[in-house]
């Protein structure tokens, strides 16, 4: 297993995820509108989104996550009317990952630009392995001839998606989430709303 160093651009807000290795975590791109418009809200569009508009994404139990410095650094903001929340640093306004804005589906989506693998042989895909699916295909732009898109995500994202937050729920560290008040269940931060 693996732990999986995390950073902001500025160097503010350090975490890590522990035991990234042990094949639960989902490594797919996102060509999804909401994706697109967090990127372009935070200003970074052009290091987060790929040319054809997709987001690397890794997603992980929060639970694995402890941060190690910047923690009042976090905000997160509705973009939609969606339950989805999109987390992030203010200090450089550097993304961190989406989650649901509840603390009992145990996921986040981390954005490959918080992933700090400069000291990884290999990248990303060293660190994380390779990409599994291009998912919400419908929203990529360009050439992409050469990607094989899916609509929405196929079965085995799915699946591996349910066991994540099956094994979260039922050992109980979905209650460990960083992002989330343990006895409330609300995200530590209130969520700005902003609408697109």
């Amino acid at each position: 297993m693996t732990d999986i160093p995390l950073k902001c651009t500025c160097g503010a807000f350090r975490a890590v995820v522990h035991r990234a290795g042990d094949g639960l975590g989902n490594h797919c791109v996102c060509y999804c509108a909401d994706c697109q418009n967090f990127a372009r809200y935070l200003g970074r569009h052009d290091e987060i989104l790929n040319p054809n508009g997709g987001t690397e994404i890794y997603q992980v139990p929060p639970g694995r996550i402890e941060i190690l410095q910047g923690r009042e650094h976090l905000r997160c903001v509705h973009l939609t009317d969606k339950p989805t929340l999109r987390w992030y640093l203010d200090c450089c306004k550097s993304p961190l990952g989406n989650t649901l804005n509840s603390i009992k589906v145990p996921f986040i989506g981390l954005i490959h630009t918080a992933i700090d693998s400069s000291e990884i042989a290999g990248g990303l895909d060293g660190l994380i392995g390779p990409v599994r699916a291009h998912v919400n295909g419908k929203g990529a732009v360009g050439d992409t001839s050469g990607l094989r898109l899916y609509d929405s995500a196929p079965l085995s994202l799915y699946v591996r998606f349910a066991w994540m937050v099956f094994r979260a729920r039922l050992t109980g560290e979905y209650r460990n989430s960083p992002l989330f008040d343990r006895e409330t269940g609300k995200p530590i931060v209130k969520p700005i709303r902003h609408q697109q």
